[in-house]
Formats: structure tokens, sequence, C-alpha cells
């Protein structure tokens, strides 16, 4: 099955600068399902969620359909890297207590995973996707960043990020939803870890592949006189959380 790949071509520094996620939120994930054999960590990118969840479950498989994203995920005993795509997995049936989509789901087939996450879960096994949006900091470096992503980088967004911007809602999600308290991000950055982070936005790659022009060089040297120091960086979390079968 194909795949719409926008993350393979920079795979090194995605797993440099994508922040992995607060070990409060992950410990609530983690809370929901009954038992904790397996967790199926879906879409792992390079392994920020997997590493997290082994902490909390005996085994974890983590699939990506990019060979370039595994290669460079995080090792740790205990967790297995496969590379599957989302909807068409090796995964036993019913085998799976929780299956976790971190910043992934927007890419995938609805139909075909949900109808796949249903074949591997135990019954009552929990599903888990989250996401978070635009990063928000001070200002002006919030209307200088607001402006990059909607107006610079914004027509190479592909089109599935308008879910990401509609914090999920409107997904069709067929399991018994589970509301899920507030959690965010938070990162203390130097404008190069800012900007390394800004790097990895698929609508950067697009852009940069499309036209030549490096938005980044621009972007540089319009935060430089409002940067004074490292600043603190939150993303808001949010999840489609739900249970399988009944409640």
């Amino acid at each position: 099955m194909s795949f719409k790949d926008h993350f393979s071509n920079h795979s090194r520094i995605y797993s440099e600068f994508r922040p992995d996620y607060p070990d409060a939120f992950i410990e609530w994930v983690c809370s929901l399902p009954e038992k904790k054999n397996l967790a199926w960590d879906c879409g792992t990118g390079s392994g920020q969620a997997a590493v997290q969840l082994k902490k909390h479950f005996n085994r974890v498989i983590a699939t990506d359909p990019s060979e370039e994203q595994i290669k460079h995920a995080k090792q740790l005993e205990g967790i297995e890297y496969r590379v599957l795509p989302a909807e068409k997995t090796n995964l036993d049936t019913a085998s799976v207590d929780l299956i976790c989509v971190a910043q992934a789901l927007h890419w995938f087939d609805f139909d075909l995973f949900f109808a796949e996450a249903r074949r591997v879960l135990k019954p009552r096994g929990i599903l888990c996707a989250w996401s978070y949006g635009l990063l928000e900091t001070e200002e002006p470096v919030q209307t200088i960043i607001e402006s990059f992503y909607r107006e610079t980088v914004g027509p190479y967004w592909p089109a599935e990020r308008r879910h990401v911007d509609e914090r999920y809602a409107t997904i069709p999600f067929p399991f018994y939803k589970i509301e899920a308290p507030y959690f965010q991000i938070e990162r203390t950055w130097d404008m190069d870890s800012y900007l390394g982070y800004v790097s990895t936005w698929s609508a950067v790659q697009r852009m940069r592949k499309a036209t030549g022009i490096d938005p980044l060089i621009e972007l540089r040297n319009q935060l430089r006189p409002f940067y004074p120091g490292p600043l603190l960086i939150r993303w808001p979390i949010f999840a489609l959380t739900g249970r399988a079968g009944n409640a």
C-alpha cells in the first residue's frame, strides 16, 4: 500500500527536533486499558511515543510505513519496530491493549485504519490519537510565526493538515469516546532549536522543493531582533480517545 510520505527526506532532523510528550499525559493514556501487555504505536516516526509507552507496557510494537523514519527511531529493549502502513498490519487479531497514534492520524485512510484498529484491539481495548497544532509563545514572536505558518508556507501544507487546524473535531471516530483532560507540551528553546523544529514542517520541505527557496532564512531575519534568548514554547495537546466495544 502506498502512502503520502512527507517526512522520510528529513528523518534525522525530525528525530532531533520533534518534542516528546508530557509524562503526565502518557501516564493518563496508559491508565485507560485494563491490561498493559502490548501497546501499538502506530505511525511511530522516530519513536518518541514508543519510548515513553515502554515505561508502562511489557511490549511495544511501533510501526511506520517509512523505512527511513524507522532507521532513525530510538532503540530500546522491549520495543519492536516494523515497517508497515497503519491500514494493514501483521499484528494478531485481538492482541493489543492500547493503540496510540501520535501526530499522525490525519495522514491515514480513516475507514481502513479504524477497521484495522478494531481488528487488533482486545475487547474494551483503547485507541488514543493525539496531535498538537501551531506552537504558542511570547509576542511579537507569536505573530511572526503565525504569519509564516499561514501565509509564507501556508500554500504548501498538505490538505490533510486541516484536520490538525480543526483539532481532529471533524474526523469520524467509531469508538466509545473518552474525554481527555487538558495537557500541553512545554519547552524552553533558543532560536536555533526553535527554527530546527520549524524546519521539520512538511510545508517548509515542500516549499523548498517547489521553489528552491529556503523560507527559514527570512524567518530567522524576522525573529532575530525579537528573540531575546531562550523562550517558553507551548503546544496544547488534543486527543481522540475511545474504547472498543461498549462502554
